[in-house]
């Protein structure tokens, strides 16, 4: 059976043929009245206030919850020794870690619901948790 070819000339002769947009006043409207959708639409979503917002530490020995707003230190012990997590001022960082490389206290300070850190090698996790309960549960687009 012969292999198909695809010449090369074809390919460099589909970007050397010059293409003339021509753009007009009403496709700038439309262009920017999109694109001022796009930012309201994502300040809209992504800048809920997280007056309820947690902070959830896991270690080997169970896990804690505590407010975002708290003034607390938690110490979680691992495989490694004691890793020193604390929240203050609406954030929450990793102080210090018994592991080599020292990544989660190089990470720095977490405050949005989502963001988390982890010690992998002394299993200590610690992620912002929303305090507000999904009151619909799953739907359709979950399965």
């Amino acid at each position: 059976m012969k292999k198909a070819s695809f010449p090369l000339a074809a390919v460099f002769s589909l970007f050397s043929k010059k293409v003339v947009v021509s753009f007009k006043p009403l496709d700038a409207a439309v262009a920017l009245l999109s694109l001022g959708a796009v930012v309201f639409s994502s300040f809209t979503v992504y800048a809920k206030p997280h007056d309820n917002a947690q902070v959830s530490v896991r270690g080997q020995d169970g896990a804690w919850i505590f407010p975002l707003d708290a003034e607390d230190t938690a110490t979680v012990s691992g495989p490694l020794g004691d890793t020193v997590v604390a929240i203050h001022g609406g954030k929450a960082r990793v102080l210090s870690s018994p592991c080599r490389n020292q990544t989660c206290v190089a990470q720095g300070e977490i405050n949005t619901p989502g963001q988390w850190i982890a010690c992998l090698p002394n299993n200590v996790f610690a992620v912002i948790e929303s305090g507000e309960k999904d009151q619909e549960g799953l739907d359709a687009s979950a399965w």
